[in-house]
């Protein structure tokens, strides 16, 4: 135990009176990043999930496989002729899995103290006897500003009301008119001009600063700068739609806040990220892209994975096993990793052995690149040996000790790789002396097509840029889905993979200083900013790439 950290006593116990336990949770404004720690305990521990459709995906990834989450929006045939959803009962959700023993966690967007429904709802647990605890959440009204760029207090420390524009009664507009202090509105696309004019009538003046905020935290987050007075012009000027499936809350901030009134632009921090948005295509497998996504997400973009490659085992196992029980009998001096998945294959036929990581005892590592090494360090092998300079096999060879009959008892390497890969690393260890043992570890086969939507989205201009690892990924993805569009950002990690994408009939435009995938996602984020400086050093407004497809249509405003 980390004795730094309290230990939770408290962690969704079970009453005594057999009743389960209800866990009302703070979900925030959409950002996944913003749950709490202590929110990632209680979802951990769940039986049921019972969360608002608009949070649901942002913390069932926190939940264990199995856990029942009944949907608060269903549709029925009736309804569905109708088009109307029908929203259940949350209370008789939650108060039906409390009652049969289990751990409940009720979510909801924001801050569950904000939110009537989630008031009502522990008050029905309390008269019910059913132990219930509140996790808060980062709130809408508070976080959302924060992420636009608007603080909400100034050096001076101004008054801050809070108001829905959806519930507000005309005493409330009364109220809110007349003060001086910031205002934040919670309200729909369709409803803020209505506010604007409730406050303008109250009493607030028309040239009052204003700005509003929709799809706040998320990548969809788009703010506009205005006046209680201009709003309604601003929104027909820039052509702002209603969203298709109704109204979609937005935050408006209505007031000026001292020293940084005026100096949005400076302070929007979330929106000004490199790749703000950006739906960038990453041709691997899920466990390949891992890293590399969340490397993207950090600079604003919204990865997609494609495989364009299916990892399947050698035709013939017998060379793989007579290998891996030459490792364990000492045939080998070193054993090689070209990848992540040679590691999985090795990993994979230990287990089927009986074997750990402690087979390695005595054995030599070498690992080609940064994620191979961090597979092998998962496995619990820490590599001897990594290249210093390029992470690729030649970069490896540089590094590779030749050999020599008085320090290395024995001359033989394992080389664990795929049936398709090259023979540099084979031609280079021989030449330095030593004994190889090629072993086809793993046979690589092109993938099944994506969906027909993201094919569609790949051709039709649907992605601002693609990530190429390697020649195979440009070769596979081309062969399983078809050509990327020619307004999609084409980002290649060396030389050999733009060679290839450029004999596809593609342009590149992002080439990695180094043949590695995180160096790869570094300059497309350079190349974003440049292209967003660009922007706006000609005075131009700032959009995506795939924004600009010749006769696109102008996308609805979610």
């Amino acid at each position: 135990m980390n004795p730094s950290r309290p230990t939770t006593t408290s962690a969704l116990p079970v009453a005594a009176t057999g009743h389960g336990h209800v866990t009302f949770l703070g979900a925030g404004p959409g950002d996944p990043g913003l749950l709490t720690l202590r929110a990632v305990e209680a979802l951990a521990a769940a039986d049921v999930l019972i969360a608002e459709p608009e949070v649901l995906e942002v913390v069932r990834t926190h939940t264990r496989a199995g856990v029942d989450t009944p949907q608060l929006t269903i549709a029925d045939e009736a309804s569905a002729a109708a088009g109307v959803p029908v929203i259940r009962d949350a209370s008789n959700l939650v108060m039906e899995a409390a009652r049969s023993g289990r751990r409940v966690v009720r979510a909801v967007t924001g801050d569950p103290g904000l939110d009537g429904n989630a008031a009502s709802e522990m008050l029905v647990c309390a008269n019910e006897g059913i132990p219930f605890e509140v996790v808060p959440g980062v709130a809408t009204a508070v976080g959302v500003p924060a992420y636009a760029g608007v603080p909400l207090r100034g050096e001076q420390g101004a008054d801050v009301r809070f108001v829905d524009a959806r519930t507000a009664s005309a005493r409330c507009w009364s109220e809110v008119g007349t003060s001086t202090g910031v205002v934040v509105v919670s309200a729909t696309l369709e409803t803020v001009p209505g506010a604007c004019a409730e406050l303008v009538a109250a009493g607030r003046a028309a040239d009052t600063p204003l700005t509003v905020t929709v799809a706040g935290t998320t990548t969809r987050q788009r703010t506009w700068n205005a006046t209680l007075g201009t709003i309604a012009q601003v929104f027909k000027q820039g052509k702002v739609l209603p969203s298709p499936e109704g109204a979609r809350p937005v935050i408006a901030v209505v007031g000026d806040q001292g020293a940084t009134a005026g100096r949005r632009e400076e302070l929007a921090w979330f929106e000004s990220k490199p790749l703000f948005g950006w739906r960038v295509l990453v041709p691997r497998t899920k466990e390949q892209a891992a890293s590399l996504s969340d490397q993207l997400r950090s600079y604003g973009a919204v990865p997609h994975e494609v495989p364009t490659i299916a990892v399947e085992p050698p035709r013939t196992p017998q060379q793989m096993e007579r290998a891996v029980k030459g490792l364990v009998t000492g045939r080998y001096e070193w054993i090689a990793f070209t990848s992540v998945n040679a590691v999985k294959a090795v990993r994979e036929k230990f287990e089927e052995y009986g074997l750990d990581a402690r087979a390695f005892a005595g054995i030599k590592v070498a690992a080609v690149g940064e994620q191979t090494a961090a597979a092998l360090v998962e496995f619990g092998v820490k590599p001897d040996l990594v290249p210093s300079g390029e992470q690729s096999a030649a970069g490896l060879l540089e590094d590779w000790p030749p050999y020599d009959p008085v320090f290395d008892p024995i001359d033989r390497v394992f080389l664990p790789r795929a049936d398709i890969a090259t023979e540099t690393l084979v031609a280079g260890l021989i030449e330095l002396g030593w004994e190889v043992d090629d072993v086809t570890a793993y046979r690589t086969v092109r993938a099944s097509p994506p969906p027909a939507d993201t094919r569609e989205a790949i051709k039709g201009g649907g992605f601002d840029a693609v990530l190429f690892t390697s020649s195979s990924t440009v070769r596979n993805l081309v062969g399983i889905a078809g050509k990327p569009h020619n307004v999609t950002v084409i980002a290649c990690i060396g030389p050999a993979t733009a060679k290839t994408a450029e004999e596809h009939g593609l342009r590149v435009d992002v080439l990695s200083p180094e043949p590695s995938v995180s160096k790869l996602a570094e300059a497309l984020a350079e190349y974003g900013a440049a292209r967003r400086e660009a922007a706006k050093e000609a005075g131009e407004s700032v959009s995506r790439p795939s924004e600009r497809r010749p006769g696109a249509r102008r996308r609805r405003t979610t």
